[in-house]
């Protein structure tokens, strides 16, 4: 066995130094390239520093040893480099020695410093030179890079070679010290090498951080970017996802190449704008666009796969788990991630080309869509002329967003390290109080937003408080947090220009006047007193108070021990008392629901002011007479949120602790035939009253599902409503975690799933049965 080991252990270490062998034999080849591209930047500069000295210069000899600083000693250093590596790679053995090789090289690197401290007043004189100079301009650019292959290179990328190849010496360093056996004399020479160049590329990186944001244009202009971030545009139909740049004079669209071989990140500018030509299109000024709508299954599948796999992640790091393991289980969430990415948004944003074509992208909240229309028009009010980049310009622009670029992962808010907070998972009460600092009357709203998984959704809207500039709203949300980090806040000028309406698209029908965020800080909500805290924006300042539940509490249900009433006591008590087999409690709710409700935009989703909710459960709690009158006068968001704690507040939930087991088992069957057999047998077996009363909703959610191309509520939204609601464990079975900021990702997707198979499978089946059997119970 020993033996064994052995033998594997020298042939393991034969195949890397025959790979150590194949590293180095691509650095040749990449040498090769390199020094080609310097003698092509040497070949003009001979003749132009020979006609320097006679009558007609093209250029003086200043602007010469501008252009061309440093360029002649960076190339004797590769040559050097190259011909002493050559006959060491041809003449390979296992214990043939680079490592001097390299870190004399290392040690050269103050030439490179003074030609990067060079670089951007290089390039400028070359651009001012070609503009003076016509003769100049011609030569510069077609430089042959390639003698051999006649191939033709601009002088601007040329210059940019020795810039670039200072971040590649350091990975070449890396790719070689990792196939180097620490016990080759080449290894403490390649690390020292490797430390130098680090080091030297550090304090380059530290000392342009301040200009990092910014290159020049013509005319000596500075160009500085405002901000980018990855977007979804939409192209003939299809997502495509893109990274959109805005500087201060133009918007630029490109797309991520793919990284082959090794090669550093490079972009595709797909389209830009000068700021000048943009213009923004609402809805009605265009024709209409069907946006691709992914299925509301899908996302959920996506979400549930990212929790599945931070989930593991955190186990196999707690385990002590190999690196690769963790790196490959981080490869599928990155993977996950970008596709939530590319199929959530929804929300559009249309920019226009004054004299050209119209772009749109997809976002998935008014608060980011705000933001950049805001900035943008912002810096509209300085960019006065239009202008056209040329090719070069358009491509060196294009490559300097490599190293501009602020945003370097996909998604922006969710690829972060799993260490790091995951958010809270509960529920948010949220009042909002008043609003000051108006300068005129408005008839104005608000609404809340909170992320989840890594993009906005909005949760809740006041109501419409009429001219005034001091609106007391005094209306307070329950809101499901699922990992949210951030409450976002948007305050709105109703318009009520009937040829606006829209009821997809805020952006055509009301003005936003003022946003603001805030963090969600676990340790500030942990107390259960109420937390004020004022919103700033544009001026105006919005008062709200916070007050944050756990999932432990939120879904803990407690024994009945009330027997007047209805909220919190068992249905059957309620049925028995009401001499129904509905309570009279859903009956009242789904009808007013079906009257006024059933094209409301993300009804049963979009919480109702808690206030008349609470104003609700003690009317029926008291059996007032007016609970009808007081229903058709409150917004129909807070009869969906009265029905939905109803359900909630039931010491057992509507599928029963007993069945609860039975249920779990049954949705994990893989044979579909025998999975709908098992969940109709199972509802079956429920008490009359829970059954009747389920068969009930059903039928309502039914017909919600029908308006879904209006109310945006399929039965896959709607089932993720309810499921966690009608179906849970009892207390004693509950692995409900104690931590706020543990999601309980397996427990909600069956429980789910549950419900996406009962709505969607047993409508035919329990037909004829409900009509018999419920609607008698009215």
């Amino acid at each position: 066995m020993m033996v064994y080991l052995f033998v594997q252990a020298e042939l393991d270490l034969e195949k890397g130094l025959e790979m150590r062998k194949w590293v180095l034999s691509g650095i040749l080849a990449s040498e090769e390239t390199y020094l080609s591209h310097l003698e092509a930047l040497l070949l003009p500069m001979k003749p132009l520093k020979a006609a320097a000295t006679t009558s007609q210069p093209v250029l003086t000899v200043q602007q010469i040893e501008t252009i061309f600083f440093k360029v002649p000693e960076l190339y004797e250093i590769h040559k050097e480099f190259y011909d002493g590596l050559l006959p060491r790679v041809q003449q390979w053995s296992h214990h043939q020695r680079v490592g001097d090789l390299f870190q004399k090289q290392a040690s050269q690197l103050g030439v490179y410093r003074a030609f990067v401290d060079n670089y951007e007043l290089a390039v400028e004189t070359a651009e001012k030179c070609c503009q003076a100079n016509t003769q100049f301009a011609e030569i510069s650019e077609v430089i042959p890079a390639w003698m051999s292959c006649c191939l033709f290179c601009p002088l601007s990328a040329l210059l940019y070679k020795p810039v670039d190849r200072v971040t590649r010496s350091t990975l070449v360093l890396h790719d070689l010290l990792k196939h180097t056996p620490s016990s080759h004399p080449d290894h403490p020479l390649l690390q020292d090498a490797l430390r130098i160049s680090q080091n030297f590329l550090s304090s380059i990186n530290e000392e342009s951080t301040p200009r990092r944001q910014s290159m020049t244009v013509k005319k000596g202009e500075n160009r500085q970017l405002l901000k980018d971030s990855f977007m979804v545009e939409l192209v003939e139909g299809a997502r495509k996802l893109r990274h959109v740049f805005l500087f201060t004079d133009l918007l630029l669209c490109a797309k991520l190449k793919k990284q082959i071989g090794g090669k550093s990140q490079q972009y595709d500018c797909k389209w830009y704008i000068p700021l000048s030509d943009l213009t923004f299109q609402a809805a009605e000024e265009t024709e209409p666009l069907s946006i691709p709508q992914v299925p509301d299954e899908e996302l959920d599948a996506i979400k549930i796969k990212i929790s599945s796999l931070r989930s593991e992640i955190q186990r196999e790091k707690r385990a002590n788990k190999g690196s690769k393991v963790i790196d490959r289980l981080r490869k599928k969430l990155s993977e996950q991630e970008s596709l939530l990415l590319l199929t959530s948004p929804t929300m559009a944003l249309r920019v226009h080309n004054r004299n050209g074509k119209s772009y749109m992208f997809l976002i998935s909240s008014d608060y980011e869509r705000a933001e950049w229309k805001d900035m943008i028009r912002e810096q509209q009010k300085k960019c006065f002329k239009t202008f056209s980049l040329t090719s070069m310009e358009l491509q060196m622009l294009t490559n300097s967003c490599v190293k501009l670029q602020t945003v370097h992962h996909i998604p922006l808010t969710i690829n972060k390290e799993e260490d790091e907070s995951p958010g809270l998972h509960g529920f948010l009460n949220v009042i909002i109080h008043s609003a000051s600092g108006l300068k005129q009357s408005l008839n104005l709203y608000c609404t809340l937003e909170v992320d989840s998984f890594g993009f906005f959704v909005n949760k809740a809207k006041t109501r419409v408080y009429r001219y005034t500039t001091e609106p007391k709203w005094n209306e307070e949300f329950e809101i499901e947090l699922e990992g949210s980090q951030t409450l976002r806040l948007l305050c709105y000028e109703k318009s009520y220009n009937k040829s606006k309406t829209n009821k997809e698209d805020v952006e055509s029908t009301d003005r936003i006047i003022g946003k603001g965020q805030i963090p969600l800080d676990p340790q500030m909500l942990q107390g259960k007193d109420w937390q004020r805290t004022v919103i700033p924006m544009n001026g105006i300042e919005v008062k709200l108070s916070m007050k944050f539940t756990s999932r432990e509490f939120s879904l803990k249900r407690m024994p009945s021990c009330k027997q007047a009433g209805v909220f919190g006591v068992k249905i059957s008590t309620v049925t028995k008392r009401e001499r129904s087999k509905v309570p009279y409690i859903v009956r009242q709710c789904l009808e007013e629901i079906e009257r006024r409700g059933m094209e409301e935009v993300g009804i049963y989703r979009v919480s109702g002011v808690a206030t008349d909710i609470q104003a609700l459960k003690n009317a029926f709690d008291t059996n007032n007479k007016d609970v009808s009158v007081m229903m058709s006068e409150m917004d129909v968001n807070a009869i969906a949120g009265t029905l939905k704690l109803y359900f909630r507040e039931l010491p057992e939930p509507l599928f029963t602790d007993e069945l609860y087991p039975n249920f779990t088992g049954g949705i994990a069957l893989s044979d579909s035939v025998a999975k709908e057999s098992c969940m109709l047998n199972l509802l079956l077996s429920l008490p009359e009253p829970n059954l009747v009363t389920f068969l009930f909703l059903l039928d309502h959610l039914k017909r919600v599902a029908e308006k879904e191309s209006i109310n945006k509520m399929s039965l896959h939204n709607l089932a993720t409503v309810f499921g966690p609601t009608l179906l849970r464990p009892a207390e004693k079975d509950s692995k409900i975690p104690t931590n706020p900021t543990q999601p309980i990702t397996m427990g909600d997707s069956w429980s789910l799933e549950v419900m996406s198979q009962v709505l969607s499978k047993l409508d035919v089946t329990f037909g004829d049965f409900f009509r018999a059997t419920a609607v008698s119970g009215k």
